[in-house]
């Protein structure tokens, strides 16, 4: 099959790995892969060097931006409309909000210009929901805007892949879609790098990088330092934990712009010698990031299924989460904890809690690797991917 992904940016995130996993596999399946994207402004960094893959086709439209800003919607949806119409792929396939729309239209119109029989519409047009642009941390005005734009979407779309059960669910509840036109697959995790031990001088040489002691427990966070990454609720229960468990450092992975703000808020606490920031870090490092910490603690308030817990899972460790979207398939009592949002008593509680057990931490480590192995490989997503491809254009 021909085939076309569409992605706002390829900024270091788990929608966009997601992707390039799915091109990767694809394209050394045999099929003409190519990924159109836009380009990757701000802090948080880009896999551009990840998406040069000599299996498949990588182009960068200045004019794909995130903001929603007519002096670059239009033009943008022009030029994907016009490749579209040069390529005639059989499957256009977009991620994320503002690619999901312009792409979705722009295949949709680019069918007549191919000249396809009306009974049987070239391409098909797949999109997967990695997070739904609505949510309860913003106006009803806005979430009624992006509803509406995501049901007029839904009726050029031949099928929807879903990263989690939940996003299904809140995509049906909005009215966005029918049951039989979704289907969940996980988003891939590059598993190997995560399940191989990682020597103990690496990690040795991480904890010293960051003035980490040998003995120290250690809670990390993934996540970019922005609106809705849940950062200030593990601040206020850092200030709750610290003098109960001297110990203990809080490791932030990643950057944006909250940074600054963060910094001083932890200085002013007191607390600026407990947390240590990294700024960003490749995706090849995640694994050593996480196998030189103890506990994962993921606080957004936002989130499909944010990939960092079950990376976690699979390198042995727990996951502390707040209870949204679609982390209550991975996190449970068995696995980590699972907590009610924007709620600190039950946060600080929990991180006590495997703080103070480490025999309880490396159970629920085990049993989260064991539980997640088969449901985040890539081969597990690219099957089931391909799979609603070819039922498409059979």
């Amino acid at each position: 099959m021909k085939i076309v992904h569409i992605i706002t940016r390829l900024i270091l995130g788990g929608a966009q790995e997601n992707t390039l996993i799915t091109c990767k596999l694809l394209a050394r399946r045999g099929h003409n892969v190519t990924l159109i994207t836009g380009p990757a402004l701000g802090p948080e960094g880009d896999l551009y060097e990840q998406a040069k893959d000599k299996d498949f086709k990588f182009l960068v439209l200045n004019e794909l931006r995130r903001q929603i800003n007519p002096v670059y919607d239009i033009p943008a949806y022009l030029t994907i409309k016009h490749l579209l119409e040069q390529m005639k792929p059989d499957i256009v396939h977009t991620h994320s909000a503002k690619a999901g729309i312009l792409g979705r239209y722009a295949a949709y119109a680019s069918r007549r210009r191919m000249g396809f029989s009306p009974s049987i519409p070239k391409p098909k047009i797949v999109h997967t929901i990695h997070g739904l642009a609505f949510h309860p941390y913003q106006s009803s005005r806005l979430n009624k805007f992006y509803i509406a734009v995501e049901k007029a979407a839904a009726k050029r779309t031949n099928a929807f892949i879903s990263v989690a059960d939940a996003m299904t669910n809140q995509a049906l509840a909005a009215g966005i879609g029918s049951r039989e036109k979704f289907t969940t697959a996980y988003s891939a995790i590059e598993e190997d790098n995560f399940l191989k031990p990682v020597p103990a001088e690496k990690i040795n040489e991480f904890r010293h990088k960051y003035a980490i002691l040998p003995d120290a427990i250690v809670l990390v966070t993934i996540a970019r330092l922005f609106h809705l990454k849940g950062h200030k609720f593990i601040i206020e229960s850092a200030k709750r934990l610290a003098s109960r468990f001297p110990s203990v450092i809080w490791l932030f992975v990643g950057d944006g712009i909250l940074a600054d703000k963060y910094k001083k808020t932890i200085d002013d606490l007191g607390l600026g010698h407990r947390f240590r920031f990294t700024g960003l870090v490749p995706p090849s490092q995640i694994p050593l990031v996480i196998q030189a910490s103890d506990i994962l603690v993921h606080c957004s308030l936002r989130e499909g299924l944010a990939r960092t817990l079950p990376q976690a899972m699979l390198c042995g460790r727990p996951a502390v989460s707040f209870d949204i979207d679609g982390a209550r398939e991975v996190v449970n009592e068995n696995t980590g904890r699972l907590i009610a949002p924007e709620n600190v008593d039950q946060l600080t509680a929990a991180c006590a809690e495997l703080i103070g057990d480490k025999t309880l931490r490396e159970k629920l480590g085990d049993a989260g690797r064991e539980s997640v192995k088969e449901m985040f490989s890539p081969k597990t997503m690219v099957d089931t991917i391909e799979n609603v491809y070819q039922q498409l254009v059979a």
